[in-house]
């Protein structure tokens, strides 16, 4: 094969890449238009979005020969344009049929993308009830529905001057190999006024020379309409680099109901000739958002390299305070602004890694949907904070955690139709999916209306299988919180949905892993709600720097609640969990650091340190105990696991302006271990055993 061979498929496969990108961003769009649609909140603008969704997955799958991609695409989009033109009321048999024939289109994607072929007659049924819905044989008793009137954005073409327009639109050969249909511009035209239609049959050659998939004809158009030059052209933006195409605007009437078409027969002087002319040469029309695609592998590295910027000017201010004041202002000016220019920069590089989280979010609907089918309940998922924005390396690890929690309220939360009906409950289950930041932090909730967590059940259960001694007493969260476990399952049957124990734990080792944290809360017989609260980023975070013996640690800002110093009346100790702090009449167990990572010549009473009380997602605080506080500072946290080892209690490691490890604590592991916890014999002076071995950071 030659280089220039090799050259060219290199470039079609990064096409294709491209493509299958756009498929997913139209995909995730396309569903949450339908989700609008569902839920009776859609405007006029939303059928045409969706429409716009499937068109641009068609015309790529046409450039590529994704044929079969290609017919499933066209069948969809013809009922979506009968639904724009309001033949069609939008019901909910309508809607339904949209979302299963969404589902077969990302089904197809897949299909195209991995090369694994579905059965042959995958969407045949569904083709079909595609094209009797748009005959109206899909409609029961011809229910009216919801209309959706077309033309939203198109100004009512009863009032005001009429504007004419002459078109000549002569398409390529091609077009309809690239999978783009004449008959879908003409009909948008006619949404936009009166059109009159001239076709051009000089390229039509004879029948022995014709190709079936050429395009011959061409059209001559006389438009009509109060709509705006930009609405004219936009009709045929799908189309526009597979045809010659000019829009000539010839002359102002009056209202709609006074004009003849007869008056393009005359020859009046064009008032402006456009050739769709770039959006920055039209002074009324505002220019489009732009963007660009950026590999995230080129994002990373801008991000590490701004990390490490971040790590040098550290440096530079640690020598700059050590400096006399007077010896060199210009350089501590010079710095302190660097600082802030630093701080600014790497807020703006991560806002470029943050995505959405609608593109986790858009996946949930098709998987509860298909389970609620499989279990023969009828469940709504309803979505809602999908534009809250969260860094693209958690987005990743959400999806997994979400789909265990989504697939756990259907299986064991939303009872049966039947059952709800006996209880006095909407037969339909509803299910919510929430997402919002709070305090530095995002948080995720998922709450249901079902029966919730029967404890006597939970608890018996955990009994059984060896997870809690016999004679117990656990309260209420304690007994929540089993579900966790791992191998713990209320289900009587193992089925392919749940019952082998292994979806909850799961679901906390990763949120655990991302550096978050999960809490769960029950109203038996009303739902339970599951609080998933997690990072913005897993690259920076703003922490407090503390001192413990000749060691250093960083406590993140969104743990912590306050710091003191107690008196001795303050601190008891209670048989069998250790020292308590008494903080306005609540008791706060203590935990102290030295102990626990076996820090050598530390405080070791905390009348003499200083206590930082932290508090995790819906548990009590802890106080931390160690020697001072050293102040507050943005770090770049570099991942253990890849430069040492795990380490039980710390999230990860950073390097200060001194050019030390300092160690990252992960708050919620450290509160799992507070209480009664003796003394450990402590290292000889000089760095612990885990910073020794991190200085390979720097």
């Amino acid at each position: 094969m030659s280089d220039d061979q090799n050259d060219a498929g290199a470039s079609l496969a990064r096409f294709e890449k491209t493509y299958f990108e756009e498929c997913a961003e139209l995909l995730d769009a396309a569903y949450g238009n339908l989700a609008e649609l569902a839920e009776e909140k859609a405007c006029d603008e939303t059928m045409h979005a969706i429409f716009r969704a499937v068109h641009s997955i068609k015309g790529g799958a046409g450039a590529f020969g994704f044929n079969r991609l290609v017919a499933f695409a066209h069948e969809l989009e013809t009922l979506l344009d009968t639904l724009r033109e309001g033949s069609l009321a939008v019901t909910p048999d309508v809607v339904a049929l949209l979302l299963r024939a969404a589902d077969a289109l990302a089904d197809l994607i897949d299909e195209a993308r991995s090369a694994k072929e579905l059965v042959p007659d995958f969407e045949a049924g569904l083709m079909q009830a595609l094209r009797d819905m748009i005959r109206g044989d899909g409609v029961p008793g011809g229910k009216p529905g919801l209309k959706i009137r077309a033309g939203a954005a198109v100004r009512d073409t009863s009032e005001g001057a009429v504007q004419l327009y002459r078109i000549n639109f002569m398409p390529k050969l091609e077009l309809f190999q690239r999978a783009n249909e004449p008959l879908l511009v003409i009909r948008g035209l006619r949404r936009l006024g009166a059109v009159r239609i001239e076709t051009e049959f000089s390229r039509l050659p004879n029948l022995a020379a014709m190709e079936v998939e050429d395009c011959y004809l061409g059209w001559r158009l006389v438009l009509s309409t109060a709509a705006s030059q930009a609405a004219v052209e936009e009709v045929f933006d799908f189309v526009v680099d597979d045809c010659d195409l000019s829009i000539e605007l010839v002359g102002v009437a009056t209202p709609v109901a006074a004009v003849s078409i007869d008056v393009v027969s005359t020859d009046p002087t064009p008032a402006a000739s456009v050739a769709l002319a770039p959006e920055s040469a039209r002074g009324e029309t505002a220019l489009p958002p732009q963007s660009i695609r950026v590999d995230v592998d080129k994002v990373d590295r801008v991000v590490n390299l701004v990390g490490e910027l971040v790590i040098n000017q550290a440096m530079l201010r640690e020598l700059g305070i050590n400096l006399p004041p007077d010896f060199c202002p210009g350089l501590i000016n010079g710095l302190e602004t660097l600082s802030q220019n630093l701080r600014e920069l790497q807020e703006s590089v991560m806002a470029i890694r943050a995505q959405p989280v609608k593109s986790v979010f858009s996946r949930m609907p098709r998987l509860v949907r298909e389970l609620a089918v499989r279990l023969g309940k009828e469940v709504r998922l309803v979505v809602s904070g999908e534009s809250t924005e969260i860094d693209k390396t958690v987005i990743e690890q959400l999806a997994d955690p979400l789909t265990h929690l989504l697939r756990n309220a259907v299986d064991h939360g939303i009872e049966s139709s039947d059952e709800r009906e006996a209880l006095g409950k909407p037969r339909l289950g509803t299910i919510h999916l929430r997402a919002g930041h709070r305090s530095g932090r995002i948080v995720i909730e998922i709450s249901d209306d079902g029966r919730g967590i029967d404890r006597e059940k939970v608890l018996a259960k955990a009994r059984e299988r060896g997870l809690v001694a016999q004679d117990a007493s656990l309260r209420d969260d304690e007994i929540d919180n089993l579900i966790f476990l791992p191998g713990f399952s209320t289900a009587a049957i193992v089925s392919s949905v749940s019952g082998r124990g292994v979806g909850m734990d799961v679901v906390k080792r990763n949120i655990h892993a991302l550096g978050g944290r999960i809490a769960v809360e029950s109203n038996f017989g009303a739902g339970s709600r599951f609080l998933l609260s997690l990072p913005l980023t897993l690259a920076v975070l703003d922490g407090m720097v503390v001192a413990v013996g000749r060691e250093t640690y960083i406590i993140p800002l969104t743990n912590i609640m306050e710091s003191l110093r107690p008196t001795a009346a303050n601190i008891h100790a209670v048989v069998g969990r250790g020292d308590v702090l008494t903080l306005r009449g609540v008791y706060v167990p203590l935990f102290y650091l030295h102990r626990h990572f076996m820090v050598a010549d530390a405080v070791a009473d905390a009348c003499r340190g200083t206590v930082v009380i932290v508090e995790g997602e819906g548990e009590g605080q802890v106080g931390l105990v160690v020697d001072e506080l050293l102040g507050q500072q943005q770090v770049v946290v570099k991942s253990l696991e890849t430069n040492y080892d795990a380490v039980d209690g710390i999230g990860g490691a950073t390097i200060l302006g001194n050019g030390m490890v300092a160690l990252i604590l992960d708050v919620e592991r450290l509160r799992g271990d507070a209480g009664p916890r003796a003394p450990k014999v402590p290292q000889p002076a000089g760095p612990s055993h885990t910073t020794s071995h991190l200085r390979s950071l720097n």
